[in-house]
């Protein structure tokens, strides 16, 4: 049985890659990862934050003595809540090429079209097989209309696809009025690949405290809903490879995205809990599945059950939601 496949015109082993998260940021851990199974891995994000924080730090300090401010600083976080800084991950790039044969996919995470896209040209050259944007907008203008947002993601991928020559991925949020329409304007503006979808973590207050915190939820396998009904529906209609991205926690999950259209399915919270050695217990179990139901490879499955190739296409659409509703029942009390 045959598990290899291509994302953005790279020959992968498997559908499994780790995506980006804290455990990327150890080569130690990027090579445990590769022993494991792993065919790929995306390195955890560089923030727009980080690279404008580098760039305000020289600016003042080549005109520390030319004017005279108290405040400006403070816009910025402070150096220590970073792991590292933009010259440290072009580093760790370059490491960690050095140290595993699997490809490298390096991640920026930004939200505006600025500067800082000007990155991923010095990714590609410290060594990335591939760049993944993370591109995290959270608009809250109330007179910022939905078609100028839009045209932020487009510009970002615009804007570094001239820079670079190395694949390009997009990882989106599901927020979008016509998602399928956006996702067919960042594969013209140049993305190669889709990552569907990113999880935007959400704040949380803090009542003993009275402060607004942060709090991670890892993902459940109930989360693999969404990115699957996407996936299935673009599957054949936008020229890019979709990545799975949320609630994939065991073999059967990766199969399902595959079948959907994917090619690959990325894996965080299920190592996050389960540890960095559980990649092959997935695989295995995508394996197992594969020789009892007689399929010889991934490529056979992908997209099989996508809308376009579904009996039922309607089912992946309002049809389905109507028909849910109406199987529910609800219990019956004694």
């Amino acid at each position: 049985m045959k598990l290899n496949t291509t994302y953005l015109g790279i020959e992968l082993r498997t559908p499994l890659v780790p995506s980006a998260s804290p455990m990327s940021e150890d080569v130690d851990n990027i090579k445990h990862m590769e022993d494991a199974g792993a065919s790929a891995v995306v390195l955890h994000s560089l923030f727009e934050e980080q690279i404008e924080k580098e760039r305000h730090d020289l600016h003042f300090h080549l005109t520390e003595y030319t004017d005279s401010f108290a405040e400006a600083q403070s816009f910025f976080p402070e150096p220590s809540e970073f792991r590292v800084g933009p010259e440290d991950y072009l580093e760790h790039i370059y490491k960690a090429k050095q140290s595993v044969s699997i490809p490298i996919i390096a991640s920026l995470n930004g939200t505006s079209a600025g500067g800082w896209t000007d990155y991923a040209s010095r990714i590609q050259q410290a060594g990335a097989d591939a760049l993944e944007l993370n591109i995290f907008y959270l608009p809250n203008d109330i007179n910022l209309p939905a078609a100028e947002v839009e045209q932020t993601y487009v510009d970002i991928v615009t804007s570094v696809r001239r820079s670079v020559t190395i694949p390009v991925a997009v990882k989106l949020g599901p927020f979008f009025s016509n998602l399928a329409h956006m996702a067919s304007r960042l594969n013209e503006a140049g993305a190669d690949g889709l990552v569907l979808f990113n999880r935007f973590y959400q704040p949380d207050i803090d009542l003993k405290h009275l402060e607004v915190r942060p709090h991670i939820l890892l993902s459940t396998p109930q989360a693999l809903r969404l990115p699957l009904r996407w996936i299935a529906m673009l599957y054949g209609r936008v020229g890019v490879d979709f990545a799975a991205s949320g609630g994939i926690h065991t073999g059967t999950d990766a199969l399902k995205m595959i079948m959907a259209g994917a090619n690959v399915t990325m894996l965080c919270s299920a190592l996050l809990k389960r540890g960095i050695p559980y990649i092959r217990v997935v695989e295995q179990e995508m394996l197992d599945w594969m020789e009892e139901y007689e399929y010889e490879s991934v490529e056979e499955m992908r997209g099989s059950i996508s809308q376009r190739n579904s009996p039922d296409p309607a089912a992946f659409e309002r049809a389905q939601y109507v028909r849910a509703l109406q199987s529910f029942r609800r219990p019956v009390r004694v």
